[in-house]
């Protein structure tokens, strides 16, 4: 189905047409609507175009009103102000235009034409090593940008560069050669969507690694000889040795196990060939080099491959380069980055590169896109941004760490969050009629849902407090609110499972109704707005926003007794449509929305 124009599009284009019509030569002039406390929207853009033309503004104004074509949309429209447009949509348009929205699986939401190949690198790992709550913001927001970039017809390339290259396999590979056995009892690996299988499959995955790093480490600290037979294995790691290889690539199968069951924890899908992690590049990285040395964009210094920026400069005042290869020969993360570019964009096509990468690394990626750029491997038309993330913060407003100093576990934190939301259902249960295992399963989707939704519902670029109380609460900005309102509308609808929701335009709508109506009428303007920006947190404070209107209309508007049948359908409709509303944005943020809570 062909997408539906919002009223505040239909609106815009009325007003921008009486505006061409009464001063020609201003163009194609922005009326600048927006909504507004005084009526449904406000144009504000005729006082700075009468200015221009040297017009009264109130009088061009007036002459708009007179000139426009209100088409069974507009209601009402005044002069306010020096030339302000209060403007007032008719009720029927209302329903009517939320109707056409309902008659549509995407609800009206347009696929955008000029839509082009976006590649996002997010959730990266590093093989051998236990994810942490640092690793918690890439995963969840780089897959809700996902989730919104396809929703708007972006062709989505996901991107997971792991850490899987570099010297401290040369450690573990030389003691895995020297103890044999110390991966004999490597993690099964679960069929599929046995969850807890793959929890079970991760957890000893991740002990056989944790406990085979603690001993490679502890004998490479105390002895000198093995550190020196380290090291050269890192050399046949490089050279492509293939005894060495094949242990790396044991290292690798039993990392992703454990990758896999954190993933489905978090209730995530990352599959086998998106995983291209620094070792894709590895064959890349000495053509890289030569290609800036020999196009002069990077330069040897001290023996090292660098390149230079003006603007960005030490605390000695000296320009701070960007080292692509190390004096000894041995190549920086520049080098696979900028490897990574030439790929994506050669072999993938992509027009953008999104990066959802830790904001402490703003300056690497800087520097990488300007060399990138340098070397005319990023032109025009193909752009690259680092969705930069801040930090997760303890209830002391400091960086997250166990009571020990250590970094907190993340599936230690998803365990606890889904401890505390199973806590809140149980209390719930009995009134909304749960079996133990709706309990378990609703708990999960409550509690994986309450840390990623403080997660995307904060800035990205902004630190946020974990704070599980307030996560899991039914009030207040959670996803539980959220949930509950969805799970509120389906109650209703099951309890008047004989009446079905019909749209009246021909109904007056209450206050709380057209507030409602016209919220839900801006989903498809915001969702494109999400996908442009970047900013999954907008769409958090959208539905957040919807629930609450939510919340007014109950009060105002009883659905079980309304006044008559008539009505009744109508307001069945209206809350259908924002159930609809609330699971398909909160799916695009990677949250389920349970039919009961």
């Amino acid at each position: 189905m062909a997408s539906v124009p919002s009223l505040a599009s239909s609106v815009h284009q009325r007003v921008a047409d009486a505006l061409a019509s009464a001063l020609p030569e201003a163009g194609a002039a922005d009326p600048l609507l927006r909504r507004s406390d005084r009526a449904d929207f406000q144009a504000n853009g005729i006082l700075a175009l009468a200015k221009k033309a040297k017009a009264n503004p109130r009088e061009l104004a007036a002459t708009v009103v007179g000139g426009l074509d209100k088409g069974g949309v507009i209601e009402e429209i005044e002069v306010s102000g020096p030339g302000f447009l209060n403007i007032t949509v008719s009720d029927r348009a209302i329903v009517e235009t939320l109707a056409a929205r309902a008659a549509d699986d995407r609800l009206g939401v347009p696929v955008n034409p000029d839509a082009g190949t976006t590649v996002i690198d997010y959730a990266q790992p590093n093989v051998a090593k236990e994810m942490h709550v640092g690793h918690l913001r890439s995963a969840v927001i780089g897959a809700a940008m996902v989730e919104i970039l396809e929703f708007t017809g972006e062709q989505v390339v996901r991107r997971h560069h792991i850490g899987d290259w570099g010297t401290q396999f040369g450690m573990l590979i030389q003691y895995l050669i020297e103890h044999p056995h110390e991966l004999d009892h490597k993690a099964a690996e679960p069929a599929a969507g046995d969850s807890d299988a793959a929890e079970a499959a991760g957890e000893e995955a991740m002990s056989n690694l944790n406990r085979l790093y603690k001993a490679s480490r502890a004998l490479f600290d105390a002895d000198e000889e093995f550190k020196t037979r380290a090291r050269a294995r890192v050399v046949d790691l490089q050279a492509g040795d293939e005894q060495t290889l094949a242990l790396w690539q044991r290292f690798v199968d039993e990392s992703k196990i454990y990758f896999y069951s954190v993933f489905d924890k978090l209730d995530m899908d990352i599959r086998d060939a998106d995983i291209v992690g620094e070792s894709g590049y590895n064959d890349m990285l000495a053509e890289t080099c030569r290609l800036l040395e020999e196009s002069g964009v990077a330069v040897r210094s001290n023996g090292a491959l660098c390149v230079f920026f003006d603007e960005y400069k030490g605390p000695d005042g000296q320009p701070t380069p960007l080292i692509v290869q190390k004096s000894d020969g041995g190549f920086g993360y520049a080098a696979t980055d900028l490897s990574a570019i030439r790929d994506r964009v050669g072999s993938l096509k992509a027009s953008t590169l999104l990066y959802v990468v830790d904001a402490r690394q703003s300056l690497h990626f800087k520097m990488v896109f300007e060399t990138a750029r340098r070397a005319g491997w990023l032109q025009e038309g193909t752009k690259a941004v680092q969705l930069a993330f801040g930090t997760v913060l303890g209830a002391d407003g400091k960086p997250f760490k166990t009571r020990e100093g250590e970094t907190v576990r993340l599936v230690d934190l998803l365990d606890e969050a889904v401890d505390r939301a199973t806590a809140v259902v149980r209390e719930k249960a009995e009134k909304a009629g749960l079996s133990e295992p709706e309990i378990v399963e609703n708990g999960r989707h409550v509690g994986i849902g309450a840390v990623k939704y403080a997660d995307l519902s904060t800035s990205a670029a902004r630190d946020y407090k974990f704070d599980l109380d307030q996560m899991v609460s039914l009030n207040g900005d959670t996803s539980v609110y959220l949930q509950y309102a969805y799970a509120r509308i389906r109650s209703i609808q099951r309890r008047l499972a004989d009446t079905a929701p019909k749209a009246h335009p021909e109904l007056p709508l209450a206050p709380a109704e057209r507030a409602m109506g016209l919220h839900l009428d801006g989903f498809g303007e915001l969702i494109a707005d999400a996908a442009a920006e970047y900013a999954p947190h907008k769409l958090a404070a959208y539905l957040y926003q919807l629930a609450s209107h939510l919340t007014a209309f109950y009060d105002q508007c009883p659905v079980m007794k309304a006044d008559t049948p008539e009505q009744q359908e109508n307001r069945l409709f209206l809350i259908d449509l924002t159930a609809r509303t609330l699971a398909k944005g909160m799916g695009l943020l990677g949250i389920r929305t349970p039919e009961k809570l």
